[in-house]
């Protein structure tokens, strides 16, 4: 058994599968969710409960957070029985949560004011890719704190890369998921003009995912499409949060204005659906 222990914060739809690739490789994990019933499935695996995230910190010396907003990451680290009511000197906490720069910035100061390490790690994939530990994980912090983490990021992802100083990992993740939007908009675009000019859609899909202008995405969100399914890999609501967490950090170019405005009119009917429901809203 690897012998770093480690504490999950967040059960969602990325954190459990996540959460369970590091219970596979055999580190003692264990896991706190507001919402008890989801934390059920990785118990039956062997993971410990925690009732608080000052429980969790305590009994573990890695704590990964994957959450949905800075609201979230405030009250984890801040609030009632949240981590910083903890003695967590020596520990690390590692935020994979996809939140913004200034949150990351102000959440390892404080970690360094209580003799704790931080990084900030998003990450790239869905739930098919987080099932299959293939994401890809892009981390902002101290060097040496990465490395030391490395191998525990490596059983989540195929890969795990340092790009910079605290906060640079979350606008990494901000840059990658302003071209997901845009992505989304030009597939769905793209399938309804070649429906309106009698072109099927499978048969505009197997063009595309046959020429170089093809990839993972066109190739899962095209099938969404072709079979009418729109069930939340990724939430269209979270890709309007991760915009304008993007304009807020200064992304201004004409692309993102559209996407922006395009996702956030369609949230309020299909905000829960994926992202890819964007081409409900298109058509009107």
């Amino acid at each position: 058994m690897n012998t770093q222990k480690i504490g999950w914060i967040g059960l969602g739809n990325m954190g459990i599968p996540m959460a369970e690739q590091l219970i596979k490789a055999d580190y003692a994990v264990t896991v706190y969710n507001r919402s008890k019933e989801k934390e059920t499935a990785l118990k039956a695996m062997g993971a410990s409960v925690a009732e608080t995230p000052k429980d969790l910190i305590a009994a573990t010396d890695v704590v990964i957070v994957m959450v949905s907003d800075d609201s979230a990451i405030e009250q984890i680290f801040k609030g009632e029985d949240g981590l910083f009511t903890a003695e967590t000197s020596g520990k690390i906490i590692i935020n994979m949560s996809t939140v913004s720069p200034s949150i990351s910035k102000e959440m390892a100061a404080f970690c360094k004011e209580k003799g704790s390490m931080y990084l900030d790690a998003p990450v790239s994939g869905s739930v098919k890719q987080a099932e299959t530990a293939q994401l890809v994980i892009m981390a902002g912090g101290e060097e040496t704190v990465f490395n030391q983490v490395k191998p525990v990021l490596e059983k989540m992802g195929k890969l795990a890369m340092r790009v910079g100083e605290s906060g640079a990992g979350n606008s990494a993740k901000l840059a990658i998921n302003s071209l997901l939007a845009l992505y989304a908009q030009g597939l769905a675009e793209t399938v309804m003009f070649a429906n309106q000019q009698g072109i099927k859609t499978e048969d505009l899909l197997a063009l595309i995912n046959n020429a170089a202008i093809g990839n993972t995405f066109t190739k899962i969100k095209g099938d969404a499409i072709i079979a009418n399914n729109y069930k939340a890999a990724f939430a269209l609501k979270h890709i309007v949060k991760d915009l304008k967490l993007a304009k807020a950090e200064g992304i201004s170019s004409p692309l993102a204005k559209t996407a922006l405005e395009t996702f956030e009119a369609a949230s309020a009917e299909y905000g829960e659906e994926d992202i890819i429901a964007v081409i409900k809203q298109l058509k009107g």
